[in-house]
Parts: structure tokens; C-alpha cells; sequence
């Protein structure tokens, strides 16, 4: 599939672009870029192994995440390998605001509390998308590739969690979309004082 017709969902999902500033600043720091990437496919695969354990009783959930964290953690060897042939230590690297941000607007009853964590996957995974996208062009051969290779799984992973939290809501889910939206728009639009694979206008 076209990667135009792989993004068009996802840029109509999201409600901003990344910011040229964000960009100036990833090139400047593929370290950092690498290391944090590598990070977030870990994290992500933790998120769908956290939701497999939490609502064992949801059979197309357990499926979904299944897949979604084996595939989330070849990506994380991918980078690993990226980052052993430019001899880029794994070091320890503070988490970005984003997740967090997001995660803590989450409500505490059921099912809101599963269709919001769902809902901010979603948002997780297409701004991943919008980013790999965005900064591919700019990169060395290597890492161009690389990064294109992943919007196939990755805009699949962003429409996997939006359908499942449309099915497992009590009502409809719009709402929580565009309240989460604005969160989001904040975070990327935002300054933000640590430079991460997620984070926000270098301050």
C-alpha cells in the first residue's frame, strides 16, 4: 500500500503535524532518537502484555495485543541491532511527558477506563507513524528504510486499538477522541524541555 494512502487515516486522525522545530532538533540528536525509539517499542509492548493480563475475559483484545507486542518487540531488536552497528550504547534515558500526560486523563471506572487506555494507544501509535514519516525522508539510507518499513505495522496497531475501544465502549466514543485530541495537540504543540522520540516544541 501506498504510503500516502497508509498515512491518510492517521493524518486525519491526528489534529496537528509535528513541528518543523521538533524535526530540526531529531536531526540534530539521532542518538537520542534511537535509544528513546527503542524504548517505546519496549513500552509498547509492556502496554499490550499489561491488557493482556488485566482483561484476560476479552478474547479479541488478548488477540490483538498478542500480536501487537511480538511485533512491537522485533522492532525493539531492530533498533537494538541499528544502534549495536553505529555503536550506540543502550543507556538509561528519562521517559517523555507524552505517555504519562495522556495516560492520566484516563477515567478509573469500567469500561471507560480500558476504552481511554485504548483510545490513548491509538494516539501513541499514530503520532509514531506521523513522526517516522515526517523525519524518514531527512535520514541516511539506512534509517530511511528502516523507519518507512514500520508504517505498515504501526498505522495497523493505531486503527486496532481505536476499533477495540469502540467495541468494548457502553456508548459512543467521539467524546473521548476529541477530548483526548486536545491533550494531545497540547503536548506536541507545547514547549517541552527534554528532547524525546514524543515530546513536544524544544524549549
Amino acid at each position: 500500500m501506498p504510503i500516502q494512502q497508509l498515512l491518510a487515516p492517521i493524518n486525519e486522525f491526528l489534529a496537528c503535524e509535528t513541528p518543523d522545530e521538533w524535526v530540526d532538533v531529531a536531526l540534530e540528536n539521532q542518538r537520542i532518537l534511537l535509544i528513546d525509539h527503542c524504548n517505546c517499542e519496549k513500552k509498547a509492548a509492556n502496554t499490550a502484555i499489561s491488557l493482556i493480563f488485566k482483561y484476560s475475559e476479552r478474547h479479541s483484545l488478548l488477540m490483538k495485543m498478542s500480536k501487537l507486542a511480538r511485533e512491537e518487540l522485533r522492532h525493539f531488536e531492530q533498533v537494538l541491532q541499528i544502534m549495536k552497528r553505529r555503536n550506540i550504547e543502550y543507556t538509561p534515558l528519562s521517559a517523555s511527558r507524552y505517555a504519562a500526560k495522556l495516560f492520566k486523563h484516563s477515567r478509573k471506572d469500567e469500561p471507560g477506563s480500558l476504552v481511554d487506555r485504548l483510545i490513548v494507544g491509538a494516539y501513541i501509535e499514530a503520532r509514531s507513524c506521523e513522526r517516522f514519516a515526517k523525519i524518514a525522508p531527512l535520514l541516511d539510507n539506512e534509517l530511511h528504510k528502516f523507519y518507512l518499513s514500520l508504517l505498515k505495522s504501526e498505522s495497523r496497531h493505531f486503527s486496532d486499538y481505536l476499533k477495540l475501544a469502540a467495541d468494548y465502549s457502553d456508548e459512543d466514543i467521539g467524546e473521548r477522541v476529541r477530548f483526548f485530541s486536545e491533550v494531545e495537540v497540547n503536548l506536541i504543540t507545547s514547549k517541552d524541555k527534554e528532547f524525546r522520540f514524543h515530546s513536544g516544541v524544544p524549549a
